[in-house]
């Protein structure tokens, strides 16, 4: 097995007053050489954005590229026409492809809005863009990891073009958690969002991350109430 640790009080960061960001691997001002990607990883950003402010319209292409709000919502607008609002509890895929432009705000004008924005390299090049939301709330159960992206299309996750799958779950104090790597040869990058938690001997507290690979499967054990992210991606 390797593995690779990345502590929260490591990760970038760049506070330009309306934006407070943490960046788990390289991206905008912060460049670190070892922190480049994790496999087909590139990006995981932990954004806090004042209310009434947010991302103007920019553009994209081949990425995959996923939001999962924390706390609070953004209101979304794209140069495909989609126009909505996406809250804590719910995902959001898009599929850059030939290229897209959007925006992202704080739906409120007053509350922060915290969120997880992560990009992934795409498995094809060049499709074309597609969007794509959903709501967890009834899915995500106590002590169980909840299936949010996957390749497979037509089920209840959300799909993506990568061989990625998103898990994320709640876990009580105490628990034992063993992950089955679901695709053979894929790594696992295990991102905590609250909590205290123990994966294969390393202990991780609040948005800590450890990346492993070339395993067949992993065991989390939860000192204290834990949201916990898994983000499974191919590593070549």
């Amino acid at each position: 097995m390797k593995k690779v640790f990345h502590p929260a009080n490591e990760r970038g960061h760049n506070d330009i007053g309306w934006l407070k960001a943490n960046f788990s691997f390289s991206f905008g001002p912060y460049y670190n050489p070892a922190k480049v990607h994790f496999g087909a990883l590139r990006v995981l950003n932990d954004d806090i954005i004042d209310g009434g402010t947010g991302f103007g319209t920019h553009p994209h292409d081949n990425m995959e590229i996923i939001t999962i709000p924390i706390s609070g919502a953004l209101e979304h607008r794209d140069s495909m026409g989609n126009i909505g609002v996406i809250t804590a509890g719910e995902v959001q895929v898009m599929s850059a492809g030939t290229g897209i432009q959007h925006s992202e705000y704080n739906h409120s004008k007053t509350e922060k809005a915290n969120t997880l924005q992560i990009w992934l390299f795409p498995k094809e090049m060049n499709i074309e863009p597609r969007y794509d939301q959903k709501s967890f709330t009834e899915e995500l159960k106590i002590n169980h990891f909840t299936t949010l992206i996957s390749p497979v299309k037509g089920g209840d996750a959300l799909w993506i073009n990568q061989d990625a799958i998103f898990s994320m779950g709640d876990f009580e104090a105490g628990q034992a958690v063993k992950y089955d790597i679901q695709i053979p040869g894929n790594g696992a990058y295990i991102f905590v969002i609250e909590g205290k938690i123990a994966a294969d001997g390393t202990d991780l507290n609040k948005r800590d991350a450890l990346g492993v690979e070339d395993i067949g499967s992993l065991t989390l054990e939860t000192q204290a109430l834990s949201r916990i992210l898994i983000i499974e991606v191919p590593m070549r």
